[in-house]
């Protein structure tokens, strides 16, 4: 049986606690990577912290999203980080943005796969519109998808809300989910969660899960993590 695929998310500056949550996150039962975002790979130290894991599968959480020109000279200034096997761009960008990005990508890495993200799982019907979207989040993602495929975009992040529709447009892509929470635990920031369980179930082809598994004790969490499957 194919083990459930788990990016953890490290949310942290510091580099003693990501090798804490590396540590303790050590399980033959799931397939882990770990996702690394902003604040760790802006603090002092992150990106060199992260150039120097070795057997493990990283998703560098960067969000790109500006003119072609800028996310191109963004993702060839990683060409030394070999060891990245996914990194995350808005499809907000745009047609010409987003093939950009994926031409580059493979020039420097062809092993580095490249994801869409949509609509972000802090937003609500109702958050979104005051930015301007008539829309609504299952209509405005369904179209995010249909670029990124037009593309050639390795996968899609969306809430698993949203994968159930997914998975029937991008075939072949991964489909990765973060806002999940454990049975019990706060939604915090984000407003479309889900769980683990619910999430492959509606087509997720892997989840990324925080709060849940790093805060606290973390061992205890990785297996309830695995109970919750």
């Amino acid at each position: 049986m194919k083990k459930p695929k788990i990016f953890i998310a490290c949310d942290t500056s510091n580099s003693k606690v990501i090798k804490k949550i590396i540590s303790h996150t050590r399980t033959n039962k799931l397939n882990i990577g770990y996702k690394f975002g902003l604040e760790f790979f802006y603090s002092k130290n992150g990106r060199k912290f992260i150039s120097q894991l070795r057997n493990k599968e990283i998703f560098l959480d960067l969000k790109l999203n500006d003119i072609s020109n800028t996310c191109v000279a963004a993702i060839n200034s990683l060409k030394d980080l070999r060891n990245i096997s996914y990194i995350t761009v808005h499809i907000n960008g745009g047609y010409e943005m987003l093939k950009a990005v994926k031409k580059a990508s493979k020039k420097i890495n062809k092993k580095l796969k490249i994801l869409g993200v949509t609509v972000l799982t802090s937003f609500s019907n109702s958050s979104i519109k005051k930015i301007g979207h008539t829309k609504s989040i299952k209509d405005l993602v369904k179209k995010q998808a249909i670029l990124a495929k037009s593309v050639r975009l390795d996968g899609i992040v969306c809430s698993g809300y949203e994968a159930k529709l997914l998975k029937k447009i991008c075939k072949r892509m991964d489909i990765i989910t973060p806002g999940i929470r454990l049975k019990g635990d706060n939604a915090g920031d984000q407003k479309r969660v889900m769980s683990p369980r619910e999430a492959f179930k509606n087509g997720a082809t892997a989840i990324v899960v925080g709060r849940s598994v790093t805060k606290g004790n973390i061992k205890n969490n990785i297996q309830k993590l695995i109970k919750s499957l």
